[in-house]
């Protein structure tokens, strides 16, 4: 089964999915097969892997084991085009919509798509969309973009509606890595309502209540990836998957 038709079959059976997003510079090793076994266990349904800036982890490595030390897919999250690897199950093909950046809406796509053709990676369209958090994101300074004001809803579900008529197949509202808040519910629950493709929400989330609310806006697919870098949080992933399972 594609990725894509396997993340559609979750959201069908389960309500919604939970995907993990690992940062290789962050966790690697034998501490990334634990986290990948424990994340397996408590009912995670996928992993994203990459980041904005990776300076000195290996993408590669951290997927080889991912696959190796679990049957749940590995989903390639790419900062840059040099993060691609054939061996990842997908990569989320991301437009930063919400921007301005040619180069993050078309331009570095143009490169990456004859290296996609070429490793016959699954491409999974997807409207990438910054919310303002709080702080300044790693995501919103590497895109030189500006985010959508969490006061916006309206701009958020134009764009989002400007991304499925362009015919992405997900929407993705992002606080950013080390947000300080995550997406609001309202600007979830406009968007979702709005548009007719899932919705993923990532960013912020440190709870297994927050994680529930935005399930109950009308997300499809929640993203958690800072908190689970401290391993003493590890204990509620069941919790996560739980929350976000309907």
């Amino acid at each position: 089964m594609k990725t894509y038709s396997y993340l559609l079959d979750v959201i069908e059976k389960k309500g919604a999915a939970y995907l993990i997003l690992i940062d290789p510079d962050k966790i690697s090793g034998e501490r990334l097969s634990s986290f990948v076994s424990a994340c397996e266990k408590a009912g995670a349904d996928g992993f994203l892997i990459g980041g904005s800036l990776l300076m000195g982890g290996n993408l590669e490595v951290a997927i080889d084991l991912i696959k190796k030390s679990c049957k749940l897919p590995a989903i390639i999250f790419p900062g840059a085009v040099h993060q691609l690897y054939k061996q990842a199950d997908a990569v989320l093909y991301i437009s930063l919509i919400s921007g301005r950046n040619a180069e993050h809406i078309i331009g570095k796509h143009i490169i990456a798509a004859p290296i996609i053709k070429r490793m016959e990676l699954e491409a999974i369209s997807t409207g990438y969309m910054l919310i303002e958090s709080g702080t300044k994101t790693t995501a919103e300074y590497i895109s030189g973009s500006l985010p959508i004001p969490r006061n916006k809803p309206e701009i958020a579900v134009a764009t989002a509606l400007a991304g499925q008529y362009l015919g992405m197949k997900f929407i993705y509202l992002e606080g950013g890595s080390g947000a300080q808040f995550s997406v609001p519910n309202e600007m979830v629950f406009a968007v979702s309502k709005a548009v007719d493709i899932p919705i993923i929400v990532g960013g912020g989330i440190r709870t297994p209540q927050e994680a529930r609310e935005k399930i109950e806006n009308g997300a499809k697919i929640v993203v958690t990836g800072n908190f689970f870098e401290d391993e003493n949080n590890w204990n509620l992933l069941k919790e996560f998957a739980e929350a976000i399972h309907i």
